[in-house]
């Protein structure tokens, strides 16, 4: 499967959105991740945040090359 962002015309009707065509529950899934990640940076007073999000999705892309290996 490919991943496919927002792209702003979201829908809450049906099953699946119609601006990116993920399931409302992978998006109900992936707000909750982020809105936690926000929560961390927020409670940890990080002043960079720019920073901090770059490397959560540094983070992200070695761990998912090494579960590839």
């Amino acid at each position: 499967m490919k991943y496919r962002p927002c792209t702003g015309g979201c829908t809450h009707e049906g099953s699946h959105c119609n601006g990116c065509g993920r399931s409302h529950e992978e998006v109900s899934e992936l707000n909750k991740m982020v809105k936690e990640l926000a929560g961390y940076c927020k409670k940890m007073d990080y002043k960079n945040t720019d920073d901090f999000a770059n490397s959560v999705a540094t983070g992200i892309y070695y761990k998912l090359e090494a579960l590839n290996k």
